[in-house]
């Protein structure tokens, strides 16, 4: 795993930690690439049993790192690597035996939204909230919200928050139906559920998860592969290029 990823075990437990704390976990390409080979590697470890996921710092992850953006946006290979990354991610995460209980201690945003989405219980702090505002600097969410949302909340919910990019405070998103807990410490209460889980007769936890994300990973191929298209034309439009000036020069 690159630097941007800790893995630790505790016991059957394995504890993810996204590992960039001075960008807020933002993403950048090993941060990225990382994820997508990280979940195979889970489920070849037959030693865990449950595993829990969480943000080093602050925050969760604060979504796309901009200045990886903008190397999209000008670099086609680089583009058509990260794309075939985000779908190893979805899929990866959609089939991988471990359950994964997330710890989101903080704003978990475009793919740090995603993330939380497909994991297999979340434990909110009060200050988290997530977002994908994709849409709002012009790209399209190929392995955001939109994928796996509707399974989650109404599709009326999925559409206000996946077309808007509006925030979702932790409350709200418990109401939703996208968060299972909200509490003041959810990593210690994300690893007391992943021990839990960890003690439960293996084949039985396994093939449970199994039965469950045969219909998450139904929804998501019949979608993934046009949403990948899409979010590959809308980083070559003037829409994304003027959001990217934009953030620029604000952040001067």
């Amino acid at each position: 795993m690159p630097d941007e990823i800790d893995v630790t075990a505790d016991g059957p437990v394995r504890i993810i930690t996204l590992n960039r704390p001075d960008a807020l976990n933002a993403v950048n390409d090993p941060l990225h690439a990382g994820l997508a080979r990280l979940w195979p590697r889970l489920a070849a470890d037959r030693d865990a049993r449950a595993a829990v996921l969480t943000g080093r710092g602050k925050a969760f992850s604060a979504g796309g790192d901009f200045a990886y953006l903008e190397e999209l946006r000008g670099d086609p290979e680089l583009r058509a690597r990260s794309l075939a990354d985000g779908r190893d991610i979805v899929l990866g995460m959609a089939r991988c035996r471990v359950p994964v209980v997330a710890a989101v201690n903080g704003p978990a945003v475009g793919l740090g939204c995603s993330l939380v989405a497909l994991s297999d219980v979340a434990y909110f702090a009060e200050s988290a909230h997530l977002a994908d505002p994709h849409v709002q600097v012009g790209l399209v969410a190929a392995d955001g919200g939109p994928l796996t949302w509707p399974l989650h909340t109404s599709l009326l919910f999925a559409k206000e928050y996946a077309i808007t990019g509006a925030r979702i405070p932790a409350r709200r998103a418990l109401e939703m139906g996208l968060a299972n807990h909200v509490v003041d410490d959810p990593l210690t209460d994300a690893l007391a559920c992943a021990k839990r889980i960890a003690g439960l007769p293996r084949l039985a936890v396994e093939s449970t998860k199994r039965i469950l994300n045969i219909q998450l990973e139904r929804t998501v191929l019949a979608t993934l592969d046009f949403a990948l298209n899409a979010e590959d034309q809308s980083f070559q439009t003037d829409d994304f290029a003027a959001s990217m000036a934009r953030l620029a020069k604000n952040a001067e």
